[in-house]
C-alpha cells in the first residue's frame, strides 16, 4: 500500500506553490508566513512560534477531524522561529552563558544545536503520516547558492533557502523535495554580429523531481523527471510508480 507522501516544495516567490499544495486531498495550513494567498479557500491556523507549530501538530495527532495533508508554509519562515527556540532553550539551561542570538554560540554551534527542535518538528509530521495516514507539505522558498562539487568547478544553483545543516536534514527526512519553477528554453540570437544564448519563457510552470546542475531535487517515487505544476499530476504519476510492471 502506497503511503501519504512526505514533499518539500520549493521555487521562486509566486510560482504557485501554495496552490499545488492546497489541491493535496482535505488539506490544512499551518500558517507561519501569514500570507495565505487570495483565491484559495483552505482552513488555516496562524503560527507565531515554535511552541504554536508543536501544539498544532499534537492537536492534528489526538483531536478527530477529516484532515487527510498537513501544509506547513514555510520552512525558512519556521527557521526564525527555531533559532529563537534554540536560544531559549540554551538560556534556560545555561543562564551565565545566555547567547542573545544563535550566532552567540560560535563555530556553527548554535545551528547544530538548532537540529534539536528540527528534528522534533520532523517527528511530530512523521507520527502524523505513520498514525494518521496524513500527507505532509512543507513548502520553502528558492536561493540560489554556490555549490562546490568535488568534480567539477563550483557553480551556482537553486537550493531550498535554509541553513545547511537544517536543509540537509530536511532532506534525508522528506520523500519527495521537488522544484517548482517557470518552464525555461534556450534560444540564439544574434547580437553585435555575435551569437549568444538567451533564456525565453512561456509562463509553463513545472515540477522538477530529480537533481540537475541548475538546481537540488529528488525523489523516492520514481517519477518522471519533469512534471506539470499540478497536484494531479504528482498524484497520478505517484499511483503510476506503485503498480507493479505487467
Amino acid at each position: 500500500m502506497l503511503r501519504p507522501p512526505r514533499v518539500t516544495i520549493y521555487g521562486p516567490h509566486g510560482v504557485g506553490k501554495n496552490t499545488w499544495a492546497s489541491s493535496a486531498p482535505a488539506p490544512v495550513l499551518l500558517d507561519i508566513e501569514d500570507g495565505q494567498p487570495s483565491g484559495l479557500d483552505v482552513p488555516s491556523f496562524r503560527i507565531t512560534s515554535f511552541g504554536e507549530l508543536m501544539e498544532a501538530l499534537s492537536a492534528l495527532y489526538t483531536e478527530e477531524h477529516s484532515y487527510q495533508t498537513v501544509i506547513i508554509d514555510s520552512l525558512d519562515w519556521l527557521e526564525p522561529m527555531i533559532w529563537a527556540e534554540t536560544v531559549r532553550r540554551n538560556n534556560a539551561a545555561n543562564p551565565n552563558k545566555a547567547w542573545g542570538s544563535i550566532e552567540d554560540a560560535g563555530y556553527g554551534k548554535g545551528y547544530i544545536a538548532a537540529l534539536d527542535p528540527w528534528r522534533e518538528v520532523l517527528d511530530g509530521t512523521n507520527a502524523l503520516r505513520n498514525d494518521r495516514s496524513m500527507a505532509i507539505i512543507f513548502t520553502a522558498h528558492a536561493d540560489v547558492k554556490r555549490f562546490d562539487s568535488p568534480e567539477v568547478e563550483p557553480f551556482d544553483r537553486y537550493q531550498i533557502k535554509l541553513q545547511k545543516l537544517a536543509s540537509a536534514l530536511v532532506q534525508e527526512h522528506c520523500d519527495d523535495v521537488l522544484f517548482a519553477n517557470y518552464k525555461t528554453s534556450i534560444t540564439k540570437a544574434d547580437v553585435g554580429g555575435k551569437s549568444v544564448n538567451r533564456g525565453v519563457g512561456g509562463g509553463t510552470r513545472v515540477l522538477y523531481t530529480e537533481e540537475r546542475p541548475a538546481f537540488l531535487a529528488k525523489n523516492r517515487h520514481q517519477l518522471p523527471p519533469e512534471l506539470p505544476l499540478a497536484w494531479a499530476a504528482f498524484s497520478e504519476a505517484m499511483q503510476a510508480s506503485a503498480k507493479p510492471a505487467v
